[in-house]
C-alpha cells in the first residue's frame, strides 16, 4: 500500500523506525520530514501530508506523529475531506476506521510505544469502513 508519512521533532524517531517497518512490510512510504531531531513547527508536515492523501490518488492513508498528536490532528483536519484520528491503542485505531473512515492516524510518541504505534498502523491500514450507518455521518463532518 501506498502511504504518507510527517512528524516534527518530537516524532522524529518514531517516524524513522515506522518507515523503516512499513518498508520492511511491503508498502511505499513518501517521507514528509521532518529530517532530523532539531525543533520545528509540526504544521509545517502535517500540512503536506493532508495535502498528499487529498491529491494524490495512488496515496490513501497517512500517518502523522507528534508528541501528543493533538498539533498534527488540529492541523491536518482543517483540510476538508481530511479525518484525521488520535489513536494510542489498537481498538481506537480500528474503530477510527471502521466508523469514522479516517483517513490519516495521528500518534502521540511521547504517551505509547514504538511497537504498539506499528501494530496501531497495521490495524488502521487494514480495517475496512464499515458505512451504513457511518456512511451519513462520516457525511456530515466537513463544512464546505
Amino acid at each position: 500500500m501506498n502511504i504518507c508519512i510527517g512528524s516534527d521533532h518530537a516524532g522524529y524517531d518514531y517516524k524513522k523506525y515506522l518507515t523503516r517497518k512499513l518498508i520492511a512490510l511491503g508498502h511505499s512510504v513518501k517521507d514528509f520530514g521532518t529530517h532530523s531531531p532539531d525543533s520545528v513547527d509540526y504544521p509545517d508536515f502535517a500540512h503536506p501530508v493532508a495535502n498528499e492523501v487529498i491529491n494524490n490518488n495512488k496515496i490513501k492513508f497517512g500517518v502523522l506523529i507528534c508528541g501528543s498528536a493533538n498539533g498534527v490532528a488540529m492541523t491536518a483536519n482543517k483540510h476538508n475531506k481530511i479525518r484525521a484520528a488520535i489513536c494510542w491503542n489498537d481498538e481506537i485505531a480500528s474503530l477510527a476506521r471502521l466508523h469514522n473512515n479516517a483517513n490519516i492516524i495521528c500518534i502521540p510518541a511521547r504517551f505509547v510505544g514504538k511497537r504498539i504505534a506499528l501494530k496501531m498502523i497495521n490495524t488502521f491500514l487494514e480495517t475496512k469502513f464499515e458505512g451504513g450507518r457511518h456512511k451519513r455521518r462520516v457525511g456530515k463532518i466537513g463544512c464546505s
